[in-house]
């Protein structure tokens, strides 16, 4: 299962940074985590990985907070999820994240920032499954407001 963006969706999100149709977008993250984290048979010296794939992702999650408001982007959400309602089995997460940043442009420099790249292998180990969504979005103060 995928953790990871392709690079066909890489290249669409690199298609519109930048033009005068990037804008703000909100990226929908759904986590499933792994039993217990996976850091492959050469895992980093010094670190205990014999942790479950949530205390793996919260490893990753301290950087990549960081790195998200270095772009000027911001957590809107983040919840457990309960339960699947409508889907497959398949379907099934066990967390929802939303988060705003002020374009396409500013979510490409995630990588940019110091320790970032480094710290997936915290979200690699981590994650089962993952799906990101891009959404158009306005400003984050507006959102989930009507009208």
């Amino acid at each position: 299962m995928a953790v990871n963006p392709t690079a066909e969706s890489i290249e669409e999100i690199v298609g519109v940074a930048g033009t005068p149709e990037d804008g703000p977008i909100v990226m929908i993250n759904l986590n499933r985590f792994r039993e217990r984290a996976d850091y492959g048979p050469n895992p980093p010296e010094g670190l205990d990985v014999e942790v479950s794939g949530e205390e793996a992702y919260a490893r990753y999650g301290a950087v990549g907070a960081a790195a998200v408001a270095a772009t000027g982007g911001r957590l809107l959400w983040s919840a457990p999820v309960a339960s699947v309602v409508i889907g497959d089995p398949d379907d099934s997460y066990h967390q929802v994240l939303a988060v705003w940043y002020p374009s396409r442009a500013a979510f490409l420099k995630l990588g940019d920032h110091p320790g970032y790249l480094d710290a997936t292998i915290h979200r690699n180990a981590a994650l089962e499954k993952a799906s990101i969504l891009c959404c158009p979005a306005g400003d984050p103060e507006s959102l989930g407001n009507p009208g």
